[in-house]
């Protein structure tokens, strides 16, 4: 009986293998290209910097890429339902718990950068010189001395920029859900990208939690200074995962495979050091190459291609 389960489900396999290849020629007969869905965090798409990468692939593999922004919850959410092919995010917890639930096959670094706590240059808090765990303290006491001057800016909208956030609240001794639910209005929850809570912490003269990148993306339309950045909590680490074709069986498991590889080769790499050199002067993102004792990606999650038959394996 185990034998005949084992044939079942082998020649079930086969057949929605054929579907999806039969899809794929149907597509290909209509003139169509091969579709590469991205499911990805707001920093890397409001920087720009996968528009680039993705001219470069697309012309590299004739195929079509199509990406999506939200927080790293939304990007995590849209790949268990089956609306991507691959995922790139910076929340290691989550993205583990992503492959360790079945619906992703691998976790590879590819780039970094950090978590910096930004506000009013007279920073009426005095965080200036605290680590970054103090630092919220100080934002939180004095927020709650004074609301009228002195306000915190949440993303609110569970991405890894949130979730960061959760986690400093929580080495600073409080906890984060008796925060976001007190009704206090020295807390506010934006429930925005990471670009449009920048903003919106400027006009309202407060502190947020941010990334480098973004925040040097938008800095011209801002009447924020970084404040906190030296905090070895607030390294900010991002790995692409593609979605397992043992639980969707129509990903383009072989597309995704190709976009990580090319993310970690010398050409990826070096774009990723690169970008933003010629427009603001400085790297938004520091390549993971080389940096792995900094960011800990050890083993299979280090800088390295996938195998030619990760995909294939996944379904052996």
């Amino acid at each position: 009986m185990k034998e005949i389960s084992h044939r079942t489900s082998a020649f079930a396999l086969i057949a929605a293998l054929l579907c999806t290849a039969a899809a794929a020629e149907d597509r290909a007969g209509e003139g169509e290209r091969e579709l590469l869905r991205i499911s990805t965090t707001t920093s890397l798409y409001d920087t720009l910097l996968l528009d680039e990468m993705e001219d470069i692939f697309e012309e590299m593999y004739d195929v079509d890429v199509r990406t999506v922004s939200g927080g790293t919850g939304i990007a995590i959410e849209r790949a268990v339902k089956g609306d991507a092919d691959l995922i790139l995010v910076h929340d290691a917890e989550r993205e583990r718990k992503f492959i360790e639930d079945g619906y992703g096959l691998s976790r590879t670094c590819f780039a970094y950068n950090y978590f910096i706590i930004v506000g009013p240059e007279d920073d009426p808090a005095g965080i200036t010189g605290l680590n970054a765990s103090d630092a919220m303290r100080a934002i939180m006491v004095h927020g709650m001395d004074n609301p009228g001057e002195v306000k915190f800016v949440s993303r609110g909208d569970d991405s890894g920029t949130h979730a960061r956030e959760k986690l400093l609240w929580n080495k600073a001794g409080f906890n984060y859900s008796e925060i976001s639910t007190s009704g206090a209005s020295w807390y506010v929850e934006a429930g925005q990208p990471m670009g449009q809570t920048l903003l919106m912490t400027s006009e309202m003269e407060a502190y947020t939690l941010c990334d480098t990148s973004t925040f040097a993306a938008f800095r011209s339309d801002l009447d924020l200074v970084p404040l906190i950045e030296s905090d070895e909590f607030l390294i900010n680490v991002y790995a692409a995962i593609p979605v397992s074709p043992t639980v969707y069986p129509e990903t383009n498991c072989e597309m995704a495979k190709n976009f990580i590889n090319f993310l970690v080769s010398d050409e990826g790499q070096d774009l990723i050091a690169e970008y933003g050199t010629e427009t603001i002067g400085k790297p938004l993102f520091n390549a993971a190459r080389g940096n792995c004792d900094i960011i800990g990606c050890s083993g299979d999650e280090g800088v390295i291609p996938l195998a030619d038959d990760v995909c294939s394996r996944a379904l052996a």
